[in-house]
């Protein structure tokens, strides 16, 4: 039967092409702009280590002075100093833990032609690259004990590595950055989480990803210089250690909600502890989990939730076009109706052929609508946002386009299917 009623249908749609064309177009305008935004939004809004996100959490306090605290109304710092970080650190109260700064480094290829070139550094302790699920090509991630020993030691991405040295094993070789020697211990896999948490704040959250990963201590000693640095007094920024600067981040691992209530005590008994010493003047303190963090920094932007919200209303005008096109054809076929109803064709057989029509058309927007989608992230790919070059369909996104598509054309086609199946017989064959 519903060969019979797919039979209909083509015939049905080829014999007014204009208005077929129209409601294909129509679905194909809403689909293709739903598909573009929605694929921008999923990627800003992403989860950049699916498994792992809901186990690390961000601690963070506020060491500004008291002018202008309301307590309750202000929200704690980004970033740490090193004094706190190290404090916190050192306390040890999770399972696992690492502190991060960004940075820059200059990379000095070892052939005699090659030219110095600049690349995203990631300052951090040994525990960070594991915590995240850092996959390796060759080697492993540094020890505690290079941390403490301030181990000229470097964990390069997999890019870098193909740069430098061709895609070969490159452990044991060295690296120059910054005018100093750096003896590699490791080669990533590919490693780059799409949004890079630990760098949202300071305009780098999309995109290849850093080039080297480096022991934190052995970064300052040979004066590498954070990326992204919060000061509320004069100080020297060139002693950021004892400087009244941010800018270093705490990610601890906790892996139930006990650890994370228990962390949130030691967190506040710290801030209390800082107050009564006269370091701290505010006690504001919070512990987001990473999706948490993300949300607070608001990785996605309003004007990309605005876009997406604008493109379903032009999707419903779309549908609201597309169900007008199917009535009026459904009022033009009133006599065809009235034939079939009256040699013995059920209100279900006709409501079964409409919304076969009806998916058809969907099917046909939905092919029609990825080439406008294409179109829309080839226009977002020549844009100069840093996600820019990200924005592809994937074969998820691709499998709802037309899930999008045939849900849009079904709904489309559910009032004329209706008042196809109610046309009464016999006036329509009197007036034949």
């Amino acid at each position: 039967m519903f060969g019979y009623y797919l039979q209909l249908a083509w015939r049905s749609l080829g014999r007014n092409r204009v208005l077929t064309t129209l409601m294909v177009l129509a679905l194909a305008l809403g689909i293709g702009a739903c598909i573009t935004t929605l694929t921008v939004l999923r990627l800003l809004s992403g989860d950049p280590l699916p498994g792992r996100s809901a186990q690390l959490y961000y601690p963070q306090v506020d060491p500004y002075p008291k002018d202008g605290y309301v307590p309750g109304q202000s929200k704690p710092q980004e970033n740490l100093t090193w004094v706190d970080a190290n404090n916190l650190f050192e306390a040890h109260r999770a399972p696992r833990q690492a502190l991060v700064a960004l940075g820059s480094a200059k990379i000095q290829p070892h052939d005699a032609g090659g030219r110095p070139f600049f690349g995203d550094a990631v300052m951090a302790t040994a525990e960070f690259l594991p915590m995240v699920g850092a996959p390796f090509r060759y080697g492993s991630a540094w020890s505690a004990d290079d941390d403490t020993a301030g181990a000229r030691v470097v964990v390069i991405a997999d890019f870098l590595n193909q740069k430098l040295f061709g895609g070969a094993n490159s452990v044991g070789r060295t690296v120059r950055l910054n005018g100093n020697d750096f003896r590699v211990v490791g080669v990533l896999g590919h490693f780059s989480p799409q949004p890079r948490f630990y760098a949202i704040n300071i305009g780098r959250s999309y995109g290849d990803g850093d080039g080297v990963f480096l022991p934190l201590r052995a970064a300052r000693a040979t004066e590498m210089a954070p990326t992204n640095i919060s000061c509320w007094a004069a100080g020297d920024i060139e002693h950021l250690e004892t400087a009244p600067c941010m800018w270093l981040g705490l990610w601890v691992e906790l892996p139930d909600a006990a650890a994370v209530a228990n962390y949130q005590r030691f967190l506040d008994g710290y801030v209390r502890e800082q107050v009564a010493q006269g370091r701290f003047h505010r006690t504001d303190t919070a512990l987001p989990d990473l999706m948490q963090w993300l949300r607070n920094e608001q990785v996605v932007p309003d004007d990309a939730r605005l876009q997406a919200g604008l493109a379903f209303g032009f999707l419903l005008i779309c549908v609201t076009n597309t169900i007008g096109l199917l009535l009026a054809k459904c009022l033009r076929r009133s006599r065809e109706i009235g034939v079939r109803r009256a040699l013995g064709a059920t209100r279900g057989a006709i409501f079964g052929q409409f919304m076969v029509e009806a998916a058809i058309v969907g099917l046909a927007g939905g092919l029609l609508g990825l080439v406008f989608a294409e179109a829309g992230l080839w226009g977002i790919r020549h844009q100069p946002a840093e996600y820019a070059s990200l924005a592809r369909l994937d074969l998820s996104m691709f499998a709802f386009t037309f899930v999008v598509a045939l849900a849009s054309a079904l709904v489309a086609g559910l009032l004329p299917a209706w008042r196809a199946c109610v046309v009464a017989p016999a006036p329509q064959l009197k007036s034949s």
